[in-house]
């Protein structure tokens, strides 16, 4: 058993799977389950242009998200990755199924703390808020990006490469929990099983983590499993219906406008407070802090 586990595997092997957990999924569960939710929202006579509208609006967010990720160079930031596991690991690890499953655990509790970051601090939350400023809740807002959000993951990527992980397996498993966290944004999914429920992220449990109700702000931030809230403190269960989107209601469908929207708040906030400390302390404070409490 433990020969079968450790014996080092082919990286093409390996990289085949994961483009089937990974790329593929769009094709075989995202899109259709779009659909699929589409005509659910035309049952249930919600599907209207506001909507439809928004889907588009997150559409071009996305695009755009990527755009920023290659301008700034996707490529540097691979060759960073291959520079600090060079230089800077403690060991080089192989590729097996113990190295695989812990990287990919350890990517998921990155996860866990670099977007319980982005929603404490204020230059994070500039950015994360574009993906909260829906008040709907379906797979498209799933790729409803900031412009900023490829930026800060990178602090909490560079531990587990340090580690040994190879890059490579680094990005596949930060990949995988992203795309594990588009398959959650859905309301036709309800309650799935308890053990399901307790272990893992459920729709159930990040339809709270959209919640505008005061009970769910700050909730169940995990990726894949939900068990990383439990143990720090930050679970809350689905009970009373949720009301997606932000405390301060963005009510527009311009992409440009959702795209943006998050750093000029924070620029007008910035500007507003005085004292070059307390403007500094914007960046780094909740968003709800004020130099004025």
């Amino acid at each position: 058993m433990i020969d079968a586990i450790t014996r080092a595997l082919d990286w093409d092997a390996v990289m085949g799977w994961f483009y089937v957990l990974n790329d593929l999924s769009l094709v075989y569960v995202i899109v259709p389950f779009f659909f699929v939710e589409l005509i659910r929202y035309a049952f249930l006579k919600r599907l209207s242009f506001d909507v439809i509208g928004d889907s588009v609006a997150n559409v071009i967010t996305f695009v755009s998200f990527v755009a920023i990720e290659y301008s700034l160079g996707i490529l540097f930031v691979t060759k960073l990755y291959f520079w600090i596991y060079a230089n800077f690991s403690l060991a080089h690890l192989s590729l097996n199924w113990v190295t695989i499953v812990t990287c990919v655990l350890l990517a998921d509790l990155m996860y866990y703390w670099d977007h319980r970051m982005m929603h404490r601090i204020g230059v994070g939350w500039a950015t994360h808020t574009v993906h909260h400023s829906s008040p709907h809740f379906n797979m498209s807002v799933a790729y409803r990006f900031g412009p900023l959000d490829a930026v800060f993951p990178l602090l909490f990527s560079f531990p587990i490469v340090m580690l040994g992980y190879h890059p490579i397996l680094v990005l596949l498993s930060e990949i995988l929990v992203q795309q594990f966290q588009a398959i959650l944004h859905t309301e036709a999914i309800r309650k799935l099983p308890r053990p399901i429920e307790f272990l893992f992220n459920t729709p159930s449990h990040h339809r709270v983590h959209h919640g505008s109700n005061l009970q769910y702000w700050d909730r169940n931030y995990a990726g894949m499993l939900i068990v990383w809230d439990r143990m720090f403190g930050t679970f809350e269960p689905e009970v009373e219906p949720v009301m997606y989107g932000i405390e301060r209601p963005l009510n527009s469908n311009n992409p440009i406008k959702v795209f943006l929207h998050g750093i000029q708040r924070l620029a007008v906030k910035i500007f507003q407070t005085k004292g070059m400390g307390n403007k500094l302390l914007v960046l780094v404070k909740p968003p709800s802090w004020s130099a004025t409490e």
